[in-house]
Formats: structure tokens, C-alpha cells, sequence
């Protein structure tokens, strides 16, 4: 299926070039795509790509946490909407946030590439924003499963089997 449109933004934070970061997503975004049920090609994301003070002051003022984290995702529609809209005309899909340096933290932690890291966590936020979760345990083990089917599609590693 054909993915929903980006709209990529560099806000801070030492990213890799743009063309080499949206390759990241596009590739990340179209597994997503064709993993699940819904039609996204009308759809579009609004990604922003900045450092861990402006990731800090969004999980404060969001989620009232007051760290930095890898990656927020901001949902515009509810699943029930989206099942309903069903790529019948354009919409936000939702915003996605990523802080460079938690990052590339975890990269480095991991032992794992830059690029590796960020599509899981490109194919985790997305799927936030299609509505699915890790609450509770049940909800956990479904949006794993599809997080490493779509990653092993991709060539990359199981990161919950470390």
C-alpha cells in the first residue's frame, strides 16, 4: 500500500542530513503501510527532529515527565476514525518527535547503528499514531509482534530480543 506523505522537519540536534534521515523514514513508513489494515496513502505525518531541552519541555508539558525521551507521538485521530476515513479524503495522521541525543544514547547502549535504532522507533511511534499501544501486557505483545515482522522485513534485528 502506499504510504502516508512526511512532512520532515530538522528542528535541532546533530541529525544526519535530510535526505539520508527522510530515506530512513520513508523506508520505515512504507513497511508500516503495508503492514496494516488501513488505507494511508491520503494520510500525511508531521515529523520533527530535535534535541533532549525540547523533547525535555514536551514530555512535561504533555505527559508531565519531566525527562527527555526517544520519541513522542501526538495522534490526530482516534483508530475508530481512521478506520472510518479509510483514505476516502487527506488527513493528519498525527505529529511524531524524536530528541537526538536520547538517541543516540540508546544506539550507542544497544550496540546498534543510528539507522537501525531510529526505524524502530519510527515503525513504533507510527503505529502509536494508528492507535495501537503497550499499556497493558496484551496490548505489549501485539504491537511488539508487528514491530518485528515489520523490522525483520527491513533487515533489522529483533531490538526486544537483546
Amino acid at each position: 500500500m502506499k504510504p502516508p506523505a512526511l512532512d520532515l522537519s530538522i528542528e535541532s540536534g546533530a541529525w544526519p542530513d535530510e535526505d539520508v534521515v527522510r530515506g530512513w523514514f520513508e523506508d520505515a513508513v512504507g513497511a508500516v503501510a503495508s503492514a496494516v489494515p488501513h488505507t494511508l496513502a491520503s494520510g500525511e505525518i508531521s515529523v520533527v527532529l530535535t534535541d533532549d531541552a525540547a523533547m525535555r519541555s514536551l514530555n512535561r508539558n504533555h505527559r508531565g515527565q519531566d525527562k527527555s525521551t526517544n520519541v513522542l507521538s501526538f495522534p490526530a485521530l482516534t483508530p475508530k476514525s481512521l478506520e472510518e476515513l479509510d483514505g476516502k479524503r487527506p488527513f493528519l495522521l498525527g505529529d511524531l518527535v524524536f530528541a537526538f541525543e536520547t538517541v543516540e544514547q540508546e544506539a550507542a547502549a544497544g550496540q546498534i547503528s543510528l539507522h537501525h535504532h531510529m526505524s524502530h522507533l519510527i515503525v513504533h511511534g507510527f503505529l502509536h499514531l494508528l492507535g495501537y499501544d503497550h499499556e497493558q501486557e496484551s496490548q505489549a505483545d501485539v504491537m511488539e509482534s508487528i514491530e518485528t515482522s515489520i523490522l525483520t522485513g527491513l533487515g533489522i534485528a529483533d531490538p526486544y530480543r537483546v
